[in-house]
């Protein structure tokens, strides 16, 4: 068990505030979900040395791992911290402290066996909780020093030619928005055309929330309703959630066909866009446009709106820089003829495929790559366990 050959500390404190930009490395348990890898020699992070004695010590070769986490896939996230000095953790997250190799225990605790162990012992339900005492009843194979170091040669190669893949992918997402913008450019003084998005819809419209937790307008229903949520700059080809035609008739709740651009506007997902394949129903966060066949190509307008992001996110107004239908009905929007529009569509189409679709290029390659990571990863730390 993990509690044999490592002990198991409990971090304490450490707030976001506590967080500066110079003094003793830190590490929140915030950033190993989102900020680090299997292994790290810096920290993002630092705290006031008079904060840092209050706070438990991190020492090189230490495993740092997560105690909390909103869902059962994220818990017991672990980093292991490979500097040369020593550093800090806070509350959330525990020290493991060992005498084997950091990166082939940071490796396991990503394996099939790990996530089994983890979500049988994990409690709470908002909030999903795996303590140090029961982390320390996980039972975790013990190779012999030199066949963890062999193993983790192995799946370091495997995670070094996947960020070389990730940072490839990024580059191409760089060029596309580039590209993008520079296709979809239009200066007034060029001649095109300039509307709002209102003036080239032929209906806006938005939806409605039916009742939450009622069966009349959830159980058995068949008509797909999309959330904020759901809106990522993406062709929308199915919802989550689906609601009954009884929802349709009794709430605001209503149709859109296929082809509407959706925007995004309230709180966090204000500005968002997306494109929907099917007909559907949206909440009342969702600003629905029709767009006017005769003036626009539906998907150029996606592409458009979707360019102005940051521009139609700052128009947000209020405490949570919430937007409305009339904010967006106003934005303008450049109209060239509709050669021009499908022309830009088709070239935008096959650049998007080329750095967003799992099923060709770069993307294929890397989720190939990561699938291939994930098998080797689980039959490399997979052993026969030795009964005395």
């Amino acid at each position: 068990m993990l509690g044999e050959i490592a002990e198991l500390v409990r971090g304490n404190g450490m707030p976001k505030v506590d967080l500066t930009d110079e003094g003793v490395g830190a590490i929140h348990y915030g950033q190993i979900y989102t900020r680090y890898g299997i292994w790290t020699r810096y920290t993002l992070s630092y705290v006031a040395p008079e904060t840092a004695v209050k706070l438990v010590k991190v020492d090189p070769g230490d495993v740092i791992i997560t105690n909390t986490s909103e869902n059962v896939e994220d818990v017991g996230k672990a980093v292991a911290w490979l500097g040369e000095e020593q550093i800090v953790t806070g509350g959330h997250a525990t020290v493991i402290r060992h005498h084997e190799d950091p990166k082939y225990l940071s490796y396991w605790f990503q394996s099939e066996s790990f996530f089994a162990q983890k979500s049988a012992l994990a409690t709470g339900t908002k909030v999903i909780d795996v303590s140090a005492k029961q982390l320390a009843k996980i039972r975790i194979p013990v190779p012999p020093l030199r066949v963890q170091q062999e193993i983790v040669r192995i799946l370091d190669n495997f995670t070094e030619l996947e960020a070389e893949l990730e940072a490839e992918l990024e580059a191409r997402h760089l060029q596309y928005a580039y590209f993008r913008d520079s296709l979809l450019s239009a200066p007034e003084e060029s001649g095109v055309r300039w509307s709002t998005l209102g003036e080239i819809s032929a209906r806006v419209s938005s939806g409605a929330t039916p009742l939450a937790g009622s069966p009349e307008y959830y159980d058995a229903g068949t008509i797909p309703w999309l959330r904020t949520q759901e809106v990522r700059f993406v062709d929308i080809w199915d919802t989550d959630i689906r609601i009954t035609e009884k929802a349709l008739k009794k709430t605001a709740a209503k149709w859109i066909p296929a082809g509407c651009v959706i925007v995004a506007i309230s709180g966090a997902t204000a500005g968002r866009s997306a494109v929907n394949r099917i007909p559907l129903a949206t909440n009342q966060h969702c600003c629905n446009f029709e767009i006017d066949p005769i003036q626009a190509n539906f998907r150029y307008v996606f592409y458009w709106v979707r360019s102005q992001y940051e521009q139609i996110k700052a128009l947000g107004q209020g405490a949570r820089s919430d937007l409305n239908a009339g904010i967006i009905k106003s934005v303008r929007i450049p109209v060239p003829p509709l050669p021009d529009q499908e022309r830009i569509v088709s070239i935008l189409d096959k650049f998007d495929a080329l750095v967003n679709d799992l099923s060709i290029g770069l993307p294929a390659e890397l989720a190939a790559r990561r699938k291939q990571y994930e098998y080797y990863r689980d039959r490399l730390l997979t052993f026969e366990e030795t009964r005395v």
